[in-house]
């Protein structure tokens, strides 16, 4: 396992440091104040911003090394700021989350909400990531649902209301559907290998997370 991720948190809060490129990142850091609870405190925020040339030669222009946190999340555009800003982490020992990409070092899921659990990203981690609900289920309906772990876009929250009253036989295809309108990703962007789109990846993970939860509410 790589070592930046083994790294804890000295902190009684999870301090993040946040990339973003022409607000990029601001629904998910929207998300994170909303939703990530007393554990988390965002603490150092760079958006660049303009037109970029199409190579950049100097990262070192654009991202300062002096940032302080325990995890960092990259939502940088050009490839040449994000490969840069990991180097940047691995030489300060943090783990940096660059979700939808491929940089060697960096943890790479394919969407925010298909996160899955490492050691060394504390309350972000615990917080954020593959979704996790648990719902009360009364006379074949939902009639109770929390979310303990989500996308950090909202959506895994955002959805709630909407499921609440429906029959336990629909609600799994229905939170599909919700999870995919609540969602800010863009639905025409494919992965090659995949052949599945982060949009259609968001709505799988909720449906399966929901389907879990059923499973155990029925079983108690």
């Amino acid at each position: 396992m790589d070592e930046t991720i083994k790294q804890k948190p000295r902190h009684d809060k999870t301090r993040l440091a946040v990339f973003e490129q022409d607000g990029s990142g601001d629904y998910k850091i929207a998300g994170i104040e909303v939703y990530g609870g007393d554990g988390l405190e965002i603490v150092h925020v760079v958006n660049i911003e303009g037109p970029l040339p199409e190579i950049i030669d100097e990262p070192e222009e654009y991202l300062d090394s002096g940032f302080k946190a325990d995890v960092v999340l990259d939502f940088l555009r050009h490839p040449d700021l994000s490969e840069h800003l990991v180097k940047l982490c691995r030489g300060k020992g943090l783990p940096v989350i660059s979700a939808g990409k491929r940089i060697e070092g960096a943890i790479c899921p394919f969407t925010c909400c298909g996160l899955g659990r490492s050691q060394g990203l504390g309350a972000y981690g615990r917080r954020f990531g593959l979704p996790r609900y648990e719902v009360e289920v009364r006379q074949g309906r939902i009639a109770g649902m929390e979310a303990i772990r989500g996308a950090s876009c909202g959506a895994t929250w955002q959805v709630i209301p909407r499921m609440i009253g429906t029959p336990i036989d629909e609600a799994v295809a229905k939170i599909g559907r919700e999870v995919q309108f609540a969602c800010l990703t863009d639905p025409s962007a494919f992965d090659p290998v995949t052949g599945k789109s982060a949009l259609h990846f968001a709505g799988e993970v909720h449906q399966k997370a929901l389907e879990q939860a059923i499973k155990e509410a029925l079983s108690r």
